[in-house]
């Protein structure tokens, strides 16, 4: 085997095993059974049994522990190091402390024991907590301030989530002052102290010590309170008591940044980073402590200039201040384990003014009902299967190798997400099926190529040497374009559209390296070997000469004249087209004594007219009968509860209680959705204005933006449907479908720039899109396969979702054709030079001086 062979097989090799890790095992595991064979060691086998024991014991007394937290009780109550049963682990040799010992190995044990690819809230369900603001704390903010703060807490609870490795978690309000949170793959029994960390207020105080009050002997001063420091290294506990200021020399409010580190002897410390005017504050406190401490050196009289860190109330350290500190920078240190650690730098960096109380606790099931993901299951296999027939009938043997390819690019995608411990959900899901889409398009573009070059009467070698060389470009533009647009949606995102990027990112890139590796080396080696002795594929829709820019103007006009209809019928239909996701709505808790599947219940009340509704079973934690939830629009929730008893009498129903709720995708996340948009087109007409030239860029922008408002026009103009939260993903799918699709027309009229220098420039780009229109019409063949399997079979949000990408590969295709190319054109005045001054695409050849030679024959296009 030669050596680009070799290194290349290695490589995917390399990348395949590691992404296979990560995925396996692919479910969660039994802690006591994964712990108990990790160890192999009896004495702690003994402990496990234990634990189970413990755990089998609090389920009916009432207060339920899991294995993992009754395993965790015992250890530390009998003071047992559990890391010499885990010999393969390593802790810091200075960790002297038992119990710190314990509380960083046993939370590593219980996260090996996960699955790495987590299943969102959407898919699986997780918990759910509503937090209650302190009445008190609420009444003294004034009443036009109430909702603002009360949004401000929603979006610091949601950053401190998205901390514990959850993604797209939903935080929205509960009428005036409540705020529920729904979190996916988390539960308190292993994770008791998510709550307190998500509630903690994070009050942060620097309160100046009395510099010669001794607590020990002496009464306590006017305008001070007594605090003590508890210090435990592992062999004693150490208290040390001061006299504290009541008053505050410096607030958190002025920390612009905190982190942990490690200091200088191994222990974990805390950062903190002052904004200028905290650096300020902090730099006067410390000079006037700076004096105190060298006054009291030099008259010997025992004073000195303590600083007191006090968070929610509670001491943490009383550093001892010798000189003025400027810079901005100060330390909290203690005996701190990297998760309390990271815990708190995160609760600093999101302290919340209001304090919060926990008035509910459930478990939820997921907020897609298993209708839903069952059909989708259902509807996904018969698209792959539709997709796989299609690509093998029409190329054979390269139809194969393309979904050998595709196998191996979801395998990456997959592993690589689980690698960063991401939670798959819906939005994430719509990022993987563009990847797919996009790593079939790659790899008909490559077939095509090489068909282009046996056509020419190359070798079946050379074939596909240059085929992959020409089709090179195409694909790194398309890619390139579509991976801006991720990092844009990553970067500025929330929610559904940060968890699309970067699936999406991590697609692309993935996608790049099956078409030009994996795919490659396939076929190298099955023609170096022999097996392949021919490149043979069905030709259904070659040698096309179609004139599309004859039917430029209509079809531009009409395109436009469907997006302003879209528009009027979105500015009529404002108020009914957005659903529970961005309205908020009733929400009507229900007991039973028959429990019906979600699909039941949904399909009751959209025979009753009832709108759009999301029935929820949620069970009390700690125990407790399960309850039916049903989000419905306002006005809403009385009707269908009426509606449910009177189609299913025999099933019990009782209307417990009624809530309004807030809308799961708040401003902040529809604001940096559009925002992002808005970015990311900024960036692809610069890109597309640096690779190709300004005119490309102008085509691309006009045609992903018609795009989006023609899906958009389409979907508000067929009854029934209306804006959820997924459906932001499913816009974004059409913004990188759409900006693929346009890349590779705009590439092939480079190409054919540069190849007919004396063609003009109506004439070349008939020629280019005659010669993409195999690739455009068997990519949005394979897509739609997809699309539609998921749209006829699919059912409840799945079907949306299909719905609007069926739309979008439609207009996505259209546009590249009549949209995005008659643009360029227009913008150049049909002008092939004004192309060329400002892009330099004309060909050079021996017996040519300089480019005037051929850029002689141009002339002004009609």
């Amino acid at each position: 085997m030669s050596g680009k062979y070799f290194w290349k097989l290695a490589l995917t090799a390399i990348i395949v095993a590691f992404c296979l890790s990560y995925l396996v095992p692919m479910s969660d595991q039994d802690f006591a059974t994964h712990v108990t064979e990790r160890s192999g060691v009896p004495e702690f086998a003994a402990l496990v049994e234990r634990a189970k024991t413990l755990s089998k014991e609090s389920e009916e007394s009432g207060r339920p522990l899991s294995v993992y937290m009754a395993l965790k009780s015992i250890v530390n109550e009998e003071r047992i190091d559990v890391s010499k049963y885990f010999a393969d682990l390593e802790l810091e040799a200075n960790l002297r402390n038992v119990e710190k010992r314990n509380n960083i190995l046993l939370p590593e044990l219980l996260a090996d024991s996960k699955a790495n690819l987590k299943k969102g809230l959407d898919i699986q369900g997780g918990i759910s907590v509503t937090f209650e603001v302190d009445p008190v704390a609420l009444s003294e903010v004034p009443a036009s301030q109430r909702s603002e703060k009360l949004s401000d807490a929603i979006n610091i609870i949601e950053r401190r989530v998205n901390t514990f490795g959850v993604s797209e978690p939903i935080v929205r309000p509960v009428g005036e002052n409540r705020i529920e949170v729904q979190i996916a793959g988390v539960n308190t029994k292993d994770n008791p102290d998510i709550i307190s960390t998500i509630q903690a207020p994070a009050k942060l105080e620097f309160r100046e010590v009395h510099p010669s009050a001794n607590p020990y002997t002496d009464p306590t001063p006017t305008g001070y309170v007594e605090m003590q420091e508890v210090d435990d290294n592992g062999e004693q506990e150490v208290v040390r008591r001061y006299y504290v200021k009541r008053l505050p020399a410096l607030s958190g409010k002025y920390v612009a940044d905190a982190f942990p580190r490690t200091n200088q002897v191994g222990g974990l410390e805390v950062i903190l980073q002052f904004d200028d005017e905290g650096a300020k504050l902090f730099a006067d406190v410390t000079e006037r402590l700076g004096a105190i401490t060298q006054r009291g050196e030099q008259t010997r009289s025992g004073e000195v200039g303590l600083l007191a860190i006090v968070l929610d109330g509670q001491l943490q350290s009383a550093p001892r201040v010798s000189e003025r500190i400027a810079g901005g920078n100060a330390q909290i240190t203690g005996d701190y384990t990297r998760r309390e650690a990271e815990n708190l730098a995160n609760t600093l960096n999101n302290p919340l003014e209001l304090p919060l109380e926990v008035v509910e606790m459930y478990e939820v099931g997921p907020s897609m009902a298993k209708d839903s993901i069952d059909s989708g299951v259902k509807a996904s296999i018969i698209g792959v299967t539709a997709v796989s027939a299609f690509m093998i009938a029409y190329f054979m043997i390269g139809g194969v190798i393309a979904l050998v390819s595709v196998l191996f690019n979801v395998i990456i995608v997959l592993g690589v997400l689980a690698s960063f411990g991401a939670t798959l959900t819906l939005p994430g899901i719509a990022g993987i099926v563009l990847t797919v889409g996009m790593a079939v398009d790659a790899n008909i573009l490559i077939f095509e190529r090489i068909r282009e070059e046996l056509r020419a009467g190359k070798a079946l070698k050379s074939a596909v040497e240059g085929g992959f060389d020409k089709v090179f470009s195409t694909i790194f533009d398309a890619n390139v374009t579509t991976l801006l647009v991720s990092f844009v949606m990553y970067g500025l995102g929330t929610g559904p559209v940060k968890g699309f990027g970067l699936t999406l990112a991590i697609g692309v890139m993935t996608t790049m390296f099956c078409a030009l590796i994996i795919t490659r080396v396939l076929l190298e080696l099955l023609f170096a070997t022999g097996t392949l002795k021919s490149f043979k594929t069905l030709s259904v829709f070659d040698a096309s000469n179609i004139d599309f820019m004859k039917f430029r103007k209509p079809a531009f006009i009409t395109s436009w004249c469907v997006v302003a209809i879209g528009v009027v019928f979105l500015a009529m239909k404002w108020d009914s087209i957005w659903g529970i996701d961005f309205t908020g709505g009733d929400e009507v808790i229900m007991s039973f004594e028959q429990r019906l599947d979600e699909g039941q219940i949904r399909d009751a009340l959209t025979a009753a007219d009832i709108g759009e509704v999301n029935p929820l079973y949620q069970a009390q934690l700690g125990g407790g009968d399960e309850v039916l939830r049903i989000q419905t629009a306002f006005g809403k929730g009385e009707p269908a509860v009426d509606a449910l008893v009177a189609a299913y009498p025999e099933a019990g129903y009782a209307m417990l209680g009624k809530n309004e709720i807030g809308p799961s995708v708040g401003a902040e996340i529809q604001k940096n959705a559009a925002l992002s948009i808005a970015l990311a087109l900024g960036l692809i007409l610069l890109y597309i204005a640096f690779r190709f030239e300004i005119g490309y860029g102008v085509g691309a922008v006009v045609a992903t933006v018609h795009d989006i408002l023609l899906t958009i026009g389409v979907f508000v103009m067929i009854p029934g449907h209306q804006f959820t939260a997924p459906m932001v993903a499913a816009i974004l799918l059409i913004v990188g479908y759409s900006l693929n699709d346009t890349i590779v027309v705009f590439d092939r009229i480079r190409e054919e720039l540069t190849l007919r220098p004396t063609s003009k420039l109506r004439e070349v780009i008939n020629i280019a899109m005659n010669a993409v229109i195999t690739r455009s019409l068997l990519t949005s063949i394979t897509t739609l396969l997809a699309s539609v399997s998921l749209m006829v079979f699919g059912k409840g949000v799945i079907n949306d979702i299909a719905f609007t990408f069926t739309i979008g590969i439609i207009t996505g295709t259209f546009s590249s054709i009549f949209i995005a190319s008659p643009v360029f054109y227009f913008y150049h005045k049909g002008d092939r030079r004004s192309v060329e001054s400002s892009h330099d695409i004309v060909p050079e050849y021996d017996w040519q001086v300089s480019t005037k030679v051929a850029s002689s024959g141009t002339s002004k296009d009609d």
